[in-house]
């Protein structure tokens, strides 16, 4: 698929971060500069990121195991499960349940308990007002549950979009040693995830363009495995590694773009031209307390 280009993360705001009183300092490699007090993201450093995490998502696709998408912020929740379907891959968008990976035996089993509930419900010696109460057990279940009702074993891979506000979703990842893509604003720590993409993930433009380029990399990757095109990797294969192999990387073939692009970041911070980039403070309520 062919590469963003620094005009389009422009329009969608992706350059945005947080307050200069809110940033985590190991976001500094991906700090471009700072403009009335707001942190300007490199975007150089997120389309080299984007690649290198589109090519690990590519293969572990290819590989055939499953990629959990989780996003349970309001601006992203719609779109994270309209893409994840989009490439049939589990996702929690509601709520993340505590021990949904470190203790999934358990999580299987309400997955089950609601898939025997549909059964019963097909049933027709069951009075109406049994039927009832069973599907209101089941809208409360499926909501919470229905993205990962096709999932019978712990995922190889986990995206998370504002690895801050899933931190339990990412401790839990990372117990348990899964390959982890995440979206990474000036506030998070970058070194917490395998793959961190530097990016506003606040704005809903923002987080549907990065979401919508790696659904597109599963997306190849599902089909170069049905056609049979590149051998299927092992369950052990080194998915970190790929992303250090320069002949997969197009980035390599193009020259990073001049001053006038860097200009033009400085441009749209003083007149932001995404609506989300003005009230991107405002959409960080929901996420929990520093």
């Amino acid at each position: 698929m062919s590469n963003l280009t620094n005009k389009e993360l422009l329009d969608a705001g992706v350059h945005f971060g947080h307050l200069r009183k809110k940033w985590n300092p190991k976001m500094a490699p991906y700090i471009f500069m700072e403009r009335k007090g707001i942190h300007i993201i490199d975007l150089n450093k997120t389309i080299k990121s984007l690649e290198a995490a589109g090519n690990a998502m590519r293969n572990i696709a290819r590989s055939g195991r499953k990629i959990l998408f989780v996003a349970t912020k309001k601006q992203a929740k719609d779109m994270v499960k309209e893409y994840a379907t989009k490439v049939n891959m589990p996702f929690v968008t509601e709520r993340w349940l505590g021990g949904m990976l470190t203790n999934f035996s358990t999580i299987r089993k309400s997955v089950k308990k609601m898939q025997s509930i549909n059964k019963m419900m097909e049933e027709d010696s069951i009075t109406k007002k049994e039927k009832l109460m069973l599907s209101r057990d089941k809208a409360k279940m499926d909501r919470v549950l229905g993205g990962i009702a096709n999932l019978n074993r712990v995922p190889g891979a986990i995206y998370i979009v504002d690895i801050t506000y899933e931190h339990i979703a990412l401790a839990e990842s990372r117990k348990l040693g899964l390959t982890t893509f995440g979206m990474v604003d000036t506030n998070s720590d970058p070194s917490t995830v395998d793959f961190a993409i530097p990016a506003n993930d606040d704005a809903s433009k923002s987080i549907e363009l990065i979401t919508s380029y790696l659904t597109n990399c599963i997306l190849e990757g599902i089909q170069e495995r049905k056609s049979g095109k590149f051998e299927d990797e092992s369950e052990g294969a080194d998915t970190e590694g790929t992303s250090k192999r320069p002949k997969r990387t197009r980035s390599r073939k193009k020259k990073v773009d001049g001053p006038s692009v860097q200009e033009e970041v400085v441009e749209s911070a003083v007149e932001p031209q995404t609506p989300e980039a003005e009230t991107k403070e405002e959409a960080k309520g929901d996420a929990p307390a520093e």
